[in-house]
């Protein structure tokens, strides 16, 4: 297992970024990495998008989930019907970023173990970003950048629509997406505060794809004035 991840995974994508540190970034790491990671979100874009798309559709269609469930309460096997209904109607389904995510995670392992374990080699001679960061390094600054450009995706992702039911009755529904959007900057923070800021610039390039595709995905999602009739089509 370990040789074919090595031989079709890191050996790959640390080629790709010789290649283009040596060819194209004019021997700069930090160009090098940014180039590195749009051109595996491009070529993962299908599954990049198709996972963003589900989740702010399932933001979406909060309201009637949150009627579904509190109509059907006390009949579980009918919520839970009602619920496959409504996900069918919208071609939705709710497990597709976990499974995405499982299909991307080795991925993105690989990229991480590039960007950690080839710092040292002998194939980057500068460690540099245009002469000012050394990537080899901890960097508080990129720690700072990468957790708001997290904040800023989580923020665009929340999708805004109209409640189902009063304020007050919605306090039993606790939106994993709004948990989410201040606990992910946070482990961000964290996380990259004790890793090398090569991590850092990976990261913030990667959200920064991330949120220009979150731009095409709300414009290609309904208003939220057509919650009632709402239709999926994209």
């Amino acid at each position: 297992m370990i040789n074919l991840f090595n031989t079709y995974l890191y050996q790959p994508i640390l080629a790709v970024l010789v290649f283009i540190y040596d060819n194209i970034a004019f021997n700069d790491l930090g160009l090098s990495i940014i180039l590195l990671t749009f051109f595996v979100r491009i070529i993962l874009f299908p599954l990049f998008y198709k996972g963003a798309k589900d989740q702010s559709l399932m933001q979406r269609l909060q309201p009637h989930i949150q009627k579904i469930q509190l109509d059907h309460k006390a009949d579980k096997e009918r919520q839970a019907q009602a619920l496959l209904e409504l996900y069918k109607k919208h071609r939705l389904n709710p497990f597709s970023g976990f499974l995405l995510l499982l299909v991307q995670l080795p991925i993105l392992i690989a990229l991480y173990q590039v960007l950690l374990k080839e710092l040292g080699s002998s194939a980057f001679m500068s460690h540099s970003f245009f002469g000012i960061l050394d990537l080899s390094s901890k960097s508080l600054a990129l720690a700072v950048i990468a957790a708001l450009l997290q904040y800023f995706l989580g923020r665009m992702s929340m999708v805004a629509s109209r409640p189902a039911y009063p304020q007050e009755r919605q306090t039993v529904f606790a939106s994993p997406a709004k948990i989410t959007m201040y606990m992910a900057p946070a482990f961000t923070f964290i996380i990259l505060l004790n890793f090398p800021s090569a991590l850092g610039l990976y990261w913030s390039a990667s959200t920064l794809f991330s949120l220009f595709q979150q731009v095409i995905i709300n414009k290609k999602l309904p208003k939220p004035e057509h919650d009632r009739g709402f239709d999926s089509k994209n």
